[in-house]
């Protein structure tokens, strides 16, 4: 089957409300979205939302790349060789991996809907649901738990708290989610490479009486070594974010003594699916456990990422809630919520529709 267009656009995006990391504060974004049409008329969408901060893309280049005559000459081209195409767009677009990760999910969907069958199905679905954390950004105390008991009258059970410019205030945030929720949440902590090596083992040891399932890039990108002065126990609850952008750096970090015992992949960080993948069988031969996660980003996409997570068996942790975020998008479906479990639908490709 012929691809017979290639539309894509631009769209900025209010949230619905800003939050702050260690290293920025976010009031809106801009995704960049990519629509193929095969012959037969079906339709497959892809959406791009990148980092800047953490890979060196603006969705605005992102939608630059997308309307370029190189991915206007995939128009004629067969969706079956879809693997192909995305090996091509990969070479051409080798420092973009937002642009790459938009068109390899508009393949993906269009491929899925013309054999009929869900992606997670087609890799053959391992996992059939896992909760997801929602986030906390960084703020006082009172919003935190103002936030927190929000989340609770929503039905989630597992907080992600942005932690990484003062540690003591970070404590103190834990502490009193712990006080006011008991057990109820499963907390994480993200630091966004916001601590230093002392402030991180000042910051674990203070944490020891309560339970943190995990903590998320505490250090700068390229000092991941330090962490290995840490016992292989605290390591195991470390989890590599802005490190680990693609499957090289998946092999760095992937040694006998390595430093982190999680890998947070993002579509946006390793272009789309098929890097994902790679670094997932990386992981998979070092037992190294999955954690998948987003920025701010449309249905397309966090559905995409949802996909490929119930299709790899080391797939243990959740963070999709992306496009919670957002004011508005242009699809619906691909997913629903129960309980803070994430439940794909059986449709084909993604399964979503256009709004």
């Amino acid at each position: 089957m012929k691809i017979k267009a290639i539309r894509s656009y631009l769209k900025n995006v209010r949230l619905k409300k800003p939050y702050t990391i260690a290293y920025n504060t976010y009031y809106d974004v801009s995704l960049a979205f990519l629509e193929v049409e095969l012959a037969n008329g079906i339709i497959g969408y892809g959406s791009g939302s990148p980092s800047e901060d953490v890979v060196g893309e603006t969705t605005q280049q992102t939608s630059i790349n997308l309307q370029t005559d190189f991915v206007q000459s995939f128009v004629g081209r067969d969706i079956r060789q879809f693997n192909e195409l995305i090996y091509e767009a990969t070479m051409q677009f080798q420092q973009f991996p937002g642009t790459i990760a938009a068109i390899d999910i508009a393949l993906h969907d269009a491929f899925g809907k013309y054999i009929q069958l869900p992606i997670a199905q087609f890799y053959g679905q391992k996992i059939k649901s896992l909760p997801t954390s929602i986030t906390i950004g960084i703020c006082d105390v009172q919003e935190t738990l103002a936030q927190a008991l929000e989340y609770k009258k929503m039905g989630f059970r597992i907080l992600k708290v942005k932690t990484g410019i003062n540690p003591e205030v970070d404590l103190e945030r834990i502490i009193k989610l712990y006080e006011l929720f008991g057990d109820y949440f499963i907390i994480r902590v993200d630091a966004n490479q916001g601590y230093t090596f002392d402030e991180l083992t000042w910051f674990i040891k203070s944490i020891q009486p309560y339970t943190i399932e995990l903590i998320e890039q505490p250090l700068k990108v390229g000092l991941d070594k330090e962490l290995l002065k840490l016992q292989q126990t605290d390591r195991k609850k470390l989890a590599a974010d802005e490190s680990l952008k693609n499957a090289h750096a998946a092999l760095s970090l992937s040694s006998t003594d390595a430093p982190y015992g999680i890998f947070n992949i993002k579509l946006m960080k390793c272009g789309g699916i098929l890097g994902a993948r790679e670094i997932a069988t990386i992981a998979q031969a070092s037992s190294i456990d999955l954690f998948w996660g987003c920025n701010d980003e449309s249905i397309i996409s966090i559905t995409a990422a949802l996909h490929v997570a119930y299709s790899c068996p080391n797939t243990k942790y959740l963070d999709l809630d992306g496009s919670f975020d957002l004011a508005e998008d242009i699809v619906t479906g691909g997913f629903e919520i129960i309980d803070g479990y994430m439940h794909i639908n059986n449709n084909a490709g993604f399964g979503i529709d256009i709004i």
